[in-house]
């Protein structure tokens, strides 16, 4: 059995498909307190659950379906646990001391600087400086950093790739996006803005997922045999890549 939920912090409505607005529940679990926010799905089937970077467990309910989450939870007590305990090993790409750029963390330098924003990385240091008349600044510097660093690897990515593709793309962007990418029916391929903060074989394994969907547009075995064929080690990549937390946008 689940223990009754308990007052956790108190949280502002971001969708309304939410169920609980005003104060979190949390769980206990193998020691661990784990709030979480019950929210209701588009599936009138499944249950999903996954965990946003600040560790607030997410429980989607399908739509239509009455009752609490309480017996959903009970089912998935030990993956909730051991998701819990991977994603607070995981390595987040900027806080407010350093910033994860091509796979290596920079310690951030602020320089307060009244005429001209700039940032300066020194890949060999490990350092990035960032001038700005406030260090509030640094995160947004930051983001505009990325999504200049993230746009160039992208569009040469892909015009590298262009050649073996067997279907050709109808467009493709780099934005504010929750996932790492993704791809629609139409042919348009969006990658997330962070993307540069990764190292070049986990960037790399995200744009080849996302071209593969241009021929199987699900997860099946079959979009997996294709996806092996141009990344045979996709496995290893896909787990490494659960390992790093991005920036929630909400922070930037």
């Amino acid at each position: 059995m689940v223990e009754s939920p308990r007052v956790g912090r108190r949280v502002k409505s971001e969708r309304p498909e939410q169920l609980r607005e005003d104060f979190l529940p949390a769980l206990e679990i193998g020691g661990k307190r784990i709030e979480y926010l019950v929210l209701r799905g588009t599936s009138r089937r499944y249950t999903y659950f996954r965990f946003r970077p600040d560790l607030t467990l997410e429980v989607v309910l399908p739509r239509g379906q009455l009752g609490d989450a309480s017996r959903a939870i009970s089912q998935r007590r030990e993956w909730i646990l051991k998701k819990y305990e991977e994603m607070q090993n995981t390595r987040r790409i900027l806080d407010d001391r350093r910033v994860m750029f091509d796979g290596r963390f920079l310690e951030i330098a602020h320089e307060e600087g009244q005429e001209k924003e700039e940032l300066i990385p020194d890949l060999e240091r490990g350092t990035l400086v960032v001038r700005a008349s406030d260090r509030s600044r640094v995160r947004e510097l930051v983001r505009r950093w990325f999504l200049r660093e993230t746009s160039r690897y992208v569009m040469k990515k892909l015009a590298d790739l262009a050649p073996t593709l067997p279907t050709s793309y109808k467009r493709a962007d780099v934005r504010e996006i929750k996932n790492w990418g993704y791809c629609t029916r139409t042919g348009r391929l969006s990658f997330s803005w962070q993307l540069i903060a990764l190292p070049e074989r986990l960037r790399e394994y995200v744009i080849l997922h996302e071209v593969t969907h241009l021929e199987e547009f699900n997860h099946s075995p079959a979009f997996k045999r294709k996806l092996a064929r141009i990344c045979p080690d996709y496995r290893q990549r896909e787990k490494e890549l659960d390992y790093i937390s991005p920036a929630e946008l909400s922070h930037i």
